[in-house]
């Protein structure tokens, strides 16, 4: 959902002119994480992403075991090794603390790109009920009071319970699912 400065909204909101006098300007603003923490599709969405990062993390654990496992054996024998043996070693564990980063960085791009492919079309249907209720409402600017930018409001101008009614009755129109 995206914010625009409160200070382009003065600007707005204190040009004069006979295109302000036309066009009332009429502001509202929704607050975005209560109405995803009633979305029971996007709570199956992220229980769903919760589930598909298990093996990754799981993954990762074994990997940073086993460079525990390196580590504690290096030590336990550095000094016994022979000084070229003590350089391999270490590199053999650089070279793995390498990979784990290369792998953790991996893991983290596809887990974005998974979070947003099951996040975008639940947002979608969220966008398209705010800018109905925008379009129905005469609304020149619905903000989102999660996303920072507005500091106080009048409550009369929360759209958060029409947007969250709106959609659970389309869902209930669709059988229960999106």
């Amino acid at each position: 959902m995206r914010i625009v400065s409160l200070a382009a909204v003065a600007a707005l909101l204190t040009a004069g002119g006979p295109l302000a006098a036309q066009n009332a300007v009429k502001i509202g603003y929704i607050h975005s994480q209560a109405i995803i923490a009633q979305d029971p599709d996007w709570q199956a969405a992220q229980k769903q992403f919760e589930q598909e990062m298990v093996p990754w993390q799981n993954e990762l654990s074994r990997i940073e075991e086993e460079i525990s496992t390196m580590l504690a054996a290096y030590q336990q024998q550095q000094v016994t090794l022979t000084p070229a043996a003590r350089r391999e070693r270490q590199q053999q564990i650089v070279q793995r603390q390498r990979q784990y980063q290369q792998r953790m960085f991996e893991i983290e791009q596809e887990a974005q790109r998974r979070q947003q492919e099951l996040v975008q079309p639940i947002m979608e249907r969220v966008n398209a009920v705010i800018q109905q209720i925008r379009t129905e409402g005469n609304y020149t600017f619905i903000f989102d009071a999660s996303a920072g930018g507005l500091i106080a409001a009048d409550e009369a101008f929360d759209l958060t319970d029409e947007v969250v009614r709106r959609l659970a009755a389309a869902r209930a129109g669709d059988g229960g699912g999106a």
